[in-house]
């Protein structure tokens, strides 16, 4: 995914916290934003301000997939999942 990102911050979970992935998202010119997995002994700055629009997408997914059919992708088809993630997305939009 990261040869098809553009912009000047790539953001990510911590599940991405390796030097490889790193290394990857400087070499295309962008900012990695990746909290440090607690697992790992790697200490980096994490630029707070950038990494709660991380946290508001993670949030609208979690909006979209309470809607049950969003979540289990009933509609096989793309056209009609797409269909269905549309009116997911009016309803939350309406409320």
């Amino acid at each position: 995914m990261i040869e098809h990102a553009t912009g000047k911050a790539c953001i990510g979970d911590s599940g991405y916290c390796s030097a490889e992935i790193r290394d990857a998202i400087r070499a295309r010119g962008m900012k990695p934003v990746i909290a440090a997995n607690p697992t790992h002994n790697v200490k980096t700055r994490l630029d707070r301000k950038l990494y709660k629009l991380r946290y508001m997408v993670e949030c609208g997914f979690h909006s979209l997939k309470r809607f049950r059919a969003v979540a289990t992708r009933y509609e096989k088809t793309g056209t009609n999942y797409l269909a269905i993630v549309h009116v997911a997305c009016i309803m939350a939009w309406l409320n």
